[in-house]
């Protein structure tokens, strides 16, 4: 059986991601990297999995819901194919809390400086 082709490559950026990520349960992580790797290889990623946000320059979130627990990773594309992990958290309400979104594109900010 041959390897599926990755369309995108997820990266960390710092450690900002990772701080949420290794604070979930194992069945949440496993969520998450299963939604990853479908990121990378689907060519066109439904909005479920993966949504532009509006108003914020090219801000997307990656969905992931296990059980009735509803999580948003926050990421942006670099050059088109490279999706940057910024933060995560755990959704608990209908509107996605400002400060998470200040939050990212304060990370994308400094993620574009540095480049």
């Amino acid at each position: 059986m041959d390897k599926k082709q990755k369309r995108r490559t997820i990266i960390f950026y710092k450690s900002y991601f990772e701080e949420f990520f290794v604070e979930q349960r194992d069945k949440v992580q496993a969520k998450i990297v299963w939604t990853f790797d479908l990121i990378e290889e689907i060519e066109k990623v439904p909005e479920t999995y993966l949504k532009h946000l509006e108003n914020t320059e090219g801000l997307y979130e990656i969905r992931v819901q296990q059980g009735s627990n509803i999580f948003r990773i926050f990421c942006f594309f670099d050059q088109g194919q490279l999706v940057v992990l910024a933060n995560g958290f755990q959704k608990k309400t209908q509107k996605t809390p400002k400060g998470e979104i200040d939050k990212a594109l304060k990370i994308k900010k400094e993620y574009e400086s540095e480049k």
